[in-house]
């Protein structure tokens, strides 16, 4: 009989008791505050496509977790970063000073982030670079504090020499800006195309983001090199690839680039790209079920086709997301935070892939030729590439 007396009694002791834990931890979520995310991307000129994507794939990965990471809020404050290094300074300020953002998720330009990095390290702010290659931010510039989810300006540039290299050609010529992206890109080409037994004739460049390569184009004729290599982003590489087509070159001397040569652009360079050889940490035609389901949920979202600035700012998102999972949401953690990033294992629509000692990813390299309005991988030029991370002491 008193079994049945109390058994209810101890019921509703439970329940209360669970009931009094669920309201504390009701409580406890309420009171976390959003987490302030600054987007600082390029919003206007020949990189705001660019731009576009990294914002569209970083809230794709926070809508696929409802709309948060770890329970807390995700508030965004944007600043168009406008390519400029001149204004870099003052426009990464306004989210540090002014908007008193927990994390930076920027930017395109090798030249605007250098100046971000140099501002987040100096104020200790979160800076997750999803595109600029700049050698310095995982070199010299190198702190806990800053993370990149792309690749260094090395990298795809070593890849592509390695390629250049397999193909057999002895005599290359380069072209590029003359920014830190394209002449960090070109010494990783250099490096790799010599240490495979190659020679680069001479390195071509014009000021950014000049598009007038009628000269430079004049001068490879003249010198006949048995391929070209090419960097260039955005609306500039759109302009090249359709002005090396048209001044007859395409048929006589290959041109061989960093994947930014042909991704996002291939819809405006029409036949001008059509088998074009270019390598990079991402591909059309990757096939797997985790890339499958990115590119579908991307396209059905955003009524566009995702490219490698989609990913890289998707897996900016998920890079957060881990550091914040391994703190239950508390951002004051940060050392944490950022141990727990280290460690991650990103599985990402590229394939997976680790960060090195200096915050930069480990990853493998396709060869990717341009198929109508695709970038389709044909093989792997060279798989889990580390950035050699030079000057970075941390």
């Amino acid at each position: 009989m008193s079994r049945v007396h109390f058994q209810p009694r101890h019921l509703c002791l439970a329940a209360a008791t669970a009931l009094a834990t669920l309201s504390a931890s009701a409580v406890h979520a309420q009171a976390q505050p959003p987490i302030k995310v600054g987007l600082m991307l390029p919003a206007t000129g020949t990189f705001a496509a660019l731009g576009t994507a990294i914002e569209n794939g970083f809230k794709q990965y926070v809508a696929e977790q409802g709309g948060k990471l770890s329970g807390r809020e995700i508030q965004y404050f944007k600043v168009d970063d406008e390519s400029d290094p001149a204004k870099a300074t003052d426009n990464v300020n306004k989210l540090i000073k002014r908007d008193n953002v927990d994390v930076i998720v920027g930017t395109v330009h090798s030249g605007v982030a250098l100046a971000m990095a140099r501002a987040a390290k100096e104020s200790n702010t979160m800076l997750i670079v999803p595109n600029a290659g700049a050698d310095a931010i995982t070199g010299p510039l190198c702190a806990p504090n800053i993370i990149r989810s792309s690749f260094s300006n090395w990298q795809p540039g070593f890849a592509t020499g390695v390629l250049a290299a397999q193909k057999g050609y002895k005599r290359a010529m380069t072209i590029t800006w003359n920014y830190a992206a394209g002449n960090e890109t070109v010494k990783g080409f250099t490096e790799a195309f010599e240490k495979g037994g190659g020679k680069v004739l001479k390195e071509l460049t014009l000021p950014f983001p000049n598009v007038e390569f009628q000269a430079l184009l004049t001068e490879i004729a003249s010198q006949k090199p048995d391929v070209v290599f090419a960097f260039f982003a955005g609306g500039g590489a759109v302009k090249f690839v359709k002005d090396y087509d048209a001044a007859g070159l395409r048929r006589t001397i290959p041109l061989v680039g960093s994947g930014f040569l042909t991704d996002g652009t291939l819809a405006a360079q029409g036949a001008s790209a059509q088998g074009l050889l270019t390598t990079l940490h991402y591909a059309d035609g990757l096939d797997t079920p985790r890339d499958t389901a990115f590119r579908t949920r991307y396209a059905t979202t955003y009524k566009l086709q995702p490219d490698v600035y989609a990913v890289q700012g998707y897996d900016a998102a998920q890079i957060l997301a881990s550091g914040l999972a391994a703190v239950k949401g508390d951002f004051k953690q940060r050392d944490a935070m950022v141990a727990a990033m280290r460690k991650v294992n990103v599985d990402s629509p590229r394939g997976k892939f680790t960060l090195s000692a200096a915050h930069n990813p480990v990853q493998d390299f396709y060869v990717r030729e341009v198929k109508g309005e695709q970038n389709l991988r044909t093989g792997v030029a060279v798989k889990v590439l580390p950035d050699p991370a030079r000057g970075c002491k941390m």
